[in-house]
């Protein structure tokens, strides 16, 4: 069985916390990216791992290379709409972490489960 897939929305995820993100946005994507290792083996709540974890960055955070457990995808335009491509794509469960009620709304219909940015970011 192939194992779900977990699509993390850089952006909105690095911008859930002031943390001075907004300086350097690559460094941001990159610490996120790193942050992000472990949930390809320890899962997050409800999926259990394995997960095969995907990283969608856009703007000035492309540029961040994937690593073993993570990874990235940049998107050419939007990143929501690289996120939406991949749940439409994907040929198992979807887990999408993002606080953007639209994006939300956009992967839901297309049967993903949807988690805040608190599930892999604090």
């Amino acid at each position: 069985m192939t194992a779900p897939l977990l699509i993390v929305d850089g952006a909105n995820v690095v911008g859930s916390v002031p943390a001075g993100w907004w300086r350097d946005r690559r460094g941001a994507a990159e610490r996120l990216r790193n942050g992000l290792v472990r949930y390809a083996t320890d899962g997050v709540p409800g999926f259990p791992g394995p997960l095969e974890v995907v990283l969608v960055v856009e703007g000035a955070a492309r540029g961040v290379t994937s690593v073993p457990g993570v990874r990235v995808e940049e998107a050419p335009g939007s990143g929501d709409d690289r996120s939406v491509a991949l749940v439409a794509g994907a040929d198992r469960p979807c887990v999408v972490v993002t606080a953007d009620r639209e994006l939300r709304g956009r992967v839901a219909e297309l049967g993903a489960t949807t988690a805040g940015p608190r599930t892999v970011y604090s």
